[in-house]
């Protein structure tokens, strides 16, 4: 048993009634609500709580008296230490089910607006091997399980993710059921040919060390591009691990690239990308479009219900071929490619430079000719002036971050009033705000809620607005 804090209770056999956001679940002691990790509802526990709150507590489970009758068992051996796949001991329809319930109440309760009927949530096809990118860190530091606690561990180097909220300590990653082959067998190839040639695995908190990262990207189409990250240039260590690489996974490499990041964080956008073998990027594909993915872009981590997503947009905006389209937020012009037959002009905006030079490649390589891209902050670039410039849109599409739109961007498309709204979201608690903050003249028409992410409570959603 874990040591108690003091003035934190000791709550026994407690009965997990319901699942909360983030992944947890919630009990209830003494008319409080406790959030718990790594239990379902039915479960019966005990719990330490380790912070207690006016409103609320959080516990962790020390005990499992009676599993709940829904429970399944983890496909994972690092789940309850990893930080991922949080849900994998609930059955895949009932994550469905509370992540259709996560949308409704969030639209419900924070967007306060008459909404239709639900569609029934879109599951995944795939509920394992369904990512196509993965970055995994070294560390010289790993983090040790409870059974490893006290023995005499000589070995502490790890190749794997960070232990949730903690930025220093990375758990060692055997096998991962997020991304599909060669992405294990190129990972645990790195650590094999660093470990027999003594290469420095990083230490995040003195910031230094040889190897820091490996971003691993795969397509549908079979490509694969790995991105080995270096945090001191050492061209000779460099170009034995490479060869190393290209040598034994010849026939799979697509593109082999490298950085040296000599700076404190692990970012790589600001950092310049070189190459060593094969392309500099690799193509996804979606009803004969190609979509090139570059170590920066930015592209849906589920291809398959990148798709599925794909369609229900354009579904939902119901174009003629004579509509005038603004795609915001357009990352790397996907939604504004894929739609581009059906509309007759269409019009991207994006914050990221090179996101939009993506873009622009995109659509020229396909050979979409009425499509036009612009970077710059949305709430900057999307205003009365560029509306007159550009024309008044039939359709908005928008595909905001988490954090949702600005107000002033809300504003702007009170003000040029298109005919349909379809909204995208990662976050219904945002896209419910500003939902709401377009109820004065708009109506929700259509709710689709798409599971990109399965194991996680993370959920997309699409929503359509038309003028009420």
């Amino acid at each position: 048993m874990g040591r108690r804090k003091k003035n934190n209770p000791f709550i026994e056999k407690v009965l997990i009634e319901d699942v909360a956001a983030e992944g947890k679940a919630i009990a209830k002691y003494n008319d409080c609500v406790v959030f718990v990790p790594y239990v379902i509802p039915g479960d019966v526990v005990d719990l330490q709580v380790t912070k207690k709150r006016k409103s609320y507590m959080e516990a962790r489970v020390e005990k499992i008296h009676v599993f709940s009758k829904d429970r399944v068992d983890a496909f994972c051996e690092h789940y309850g230490t990893c930080g991922g796949c949080k849900w994998q001991i609930l059955p895949y329809e009932l994550q469905l089910k509370h992540k259709h319930q996560q949308v409704k109440d969030a639209l419900t309760r924070i967007g306060k607006v008459e909404l239709p009927e639900f569609e029934p949530i879109l599951g995944s096809e795939k509920t394992q091997y369904y990512r196509n990118k993965l970055e995994f860190t070294f560390s010289c530091k790993r983090w040790l399980t409870k059974e490893e606690m006290g023995s005499d561990i000589q070995d502490m180097d790890a190749l794997g993710f960070h232990i949730p909220k903690l930025f220093d300590k990375i758990i060692d990653v055997k096998h991962c059921y997020l991304q599909p082959e060669p992405s294990n067998k190129i990972r645990l190839a790195i650590k094999e040919f660093a470990k027999d040639n003594n290469y420095s695995f990083y230490n995040q908190r003195a910031n230094e060390g040889f190897l820091r990262n490996v971003i691993i990207r795969t397509t549908s189409t079979n490509e694969v591009m790995v991105i080995v990250v270096f945090g001191s240039n050492k061209a000779e260590e460099i170009n034995s691990l490479l060869e190393h690489l290209k040598v034994k996974f010849e026939n799979e490499l697509s593109s082999l690239l490298y950085v040296i990041n000599e700076k404190p964080n692990d970012t790589i956008g600001d950092q310049e990308i070189l190459h060593y073998y094969g392309a500099n990027e690799i193509y996804e594909e979606m009803e004969g479009l190609k979509f090139k993915i570059g170590p920066k872009s930015f592209y849906q981590t589920n291809s398959e219900q990148a798709y599925q997503l794909y369609s229900i947009v354009r579904n939902f905006a119901e174009l003629t071929g004579k509509e005038l389209v603004y795609d915001l937020y357009t990352g790397t012009g996907t939604i504004a490619c894929f739609i581009a037959n059906r509309a007759e002009k269409v019009i991207g905006v994006e914050y990221v430079e090179d996101a939009v030079v993506d873009a622009r490649s995109n659509a020229e390589s396909n050979k979409v000719n009425n499509a036009t891209f612009y970077a710059g902050d949305m709430k900057d670039v999307l205003n009365d002036e560029f509306i007159k410039n550009n024309g008044t849109p039939d359709v908005i599409i928008t595909d905001p971050p988490r954090a949702g739109m600005h107000t002033s961007v809300v504003e702007t498309i009170l003000r040029c009033s298109p005919q349909r709204i379809v909204y995208v979201s990662c976050n219904p608690a945002t896209q419910a705000r500003d939902i709401e903050l377009l109820s004065s003249r708009y109506k929700v028409a259509k709710v689709q809620p798409v599971d990109m992410f399965p194991h996680t409570h993370h959920v997309e959603n699409v929503v359509l607005l038309e003028k009420a």
